[in-house]
């Protein structure tokens, strides 16, 4: 079974629910109802979801074959974490801290560095014998 990995999915995709909300939330006063109408904020908002779209999917998948593979458990929560601290850092950057002046790039370092870690580990653990 796949009790670590249905967590953090189920977690997740309250995350996913979170931003697509903000997608739709923005596209009114946009007036845009395809694209971003050149919108700044309604891009940001699209790219953040859009992001999150692109790597979540597949961390889970790396989480879901790695748990089946009996991988530690507790490596699994921390990969979990690990992306949602770091899916919640990427929002941050795109939304808030790049709107600052200066812009404060920090977060989004924060943001990109654990995930592709977080990949990376999970992928060498597929390629360890069992």
């Amino acid at each position: 079974m796949l009790h670590v990995t249905a967590i953090f999915a189920g977690i997740l995709a309250f995350g996913y629910i979170f931003l697509s909300a903000l997608v739709i939330m923005r596209r009114g006063p946009a007036k845009a109802a395809l694209g971003d109408g050149g919108n700044e904020g309604l891009s940001r908002a699209i790219r953040v979801h859009g992001n999150f779209a692109e790597y979540i999917p597949f961390a889970l998948l790396l989480m879901a074959i790695n748990e089946l593979r009996g991988t530690s458990h507790l490596l699994l929560v921390l990969a979990g974490i690990t992306l949602i601290l770091s899916r919640i850092s990427h929002a941050y950057s795109l939304l808030v801290a790049e709107l600052q002046t200066p812009p404060r790039f920090t977060f989004r370092l924060l943001a990109m560095v654990p995930t592709f870690t977080v990949l990376a580990v999970l992928a060498f653990c597929l390629l360890l014998p069992r």
